[in-house]
C-alpha cells in the first residue's frame, strides 16, 4: 500500500516506480470521491488530456497531458462493467464509470494503465462517515479486489487467487 501525493509529477514518478520496481500483475488504485456519499465507483478507463486544474503545488502537467506520446484513452484489462454486474456489497451502491474526472485520480490511473499495459484498476470511494466506516469500506474493497483477481486469473492462468 502506498499513498500518492496530490501532485501530478510526484504521483507519476511513484506510479512509474511501482511498475518498474515491484512489477505487479495488477495495480489497484483507490481515490476519494468527496461528492459520493455512499457510493463506490468502478472506473473503466483513464484519459490522457484535459488536466488544467492545479495540484497541491499549484501546477498542472505540460499541455494538460499525462503522456505526450500516449493514446487518447486507455482501457483497463479488468472489465469493470462485468465486475459491476457481478458484484454486490450490502449497504453501499456500486456504479460503473468511464470518466474518472480530470484531476490526480484520472491522471494517476492513466499513467498506471500506460506503464502497466492496461493492468491497472481504479476505484473511487466515498469519504468515511457513520454509515461508511473504515472497516466496512475495507471489506467492500476486499470483495471487489478479489473479484478483479478472479477475472485476471481467467485471462492469465499463472495468477493464483485463494
Amino acid at each position: 500500500i502506498m499513498q500518492l501525493p496530490v501532485v501530478y509529477q510526484k504521483a507519476k514518478e511513484q506510479v512509474f516506480k511501482i511498475w518498474t520496481t515491484l512489477q505487479p500483475l495488477l495495480t489497484v488504485h483507490v481515490g476519494l470521491a468527496s461528492s459520493a456519499k455512499a457510493l463506490i465507483i468502478l472506473e473503466q478507463c483513464g484519459k490522457n488530456k484535459g488536466y488544467q486544474e492545479m495540484d497541491a503545488c499549484g501546477l498542472h502537467p505540460e499541455g494538460g497531458c499525462c503522456m505526450l506520446d500516449g493514446p487518447e484513452k486507455i482501457e483497463s484489462t479488468i472489465n469493470m462493467k462485468t465486475l459491476w454486474k457481478n458484484i454486490s456489497v450490502e449497504g453501499i451502491d456500486i456504479i460503473f464509470s468511464r470518466d474518472a474526472g480530470r484531476y490526480i485520480c484520472d491522471y494517476t490511473y492513466y499513467t498506471s494503465l500506460y506503464y502497466g499495459n492496461g493492468r491497472a484498476a481504479f476505484i473511487h470511494v466515498p469519504p468515511l462517515s457513520k454509515s461508511v466506516t473504515a472497516e466496512f469500506l475495507g471489506k467492500a474493497l476486499q470483495t471487489i479486489i478479489l473479484e478483479m483477481l478472479k477475472q485476471s486469473q481467467h485471462k492469465d492462468n499463472s495468477l493464483s487467487v485463494e
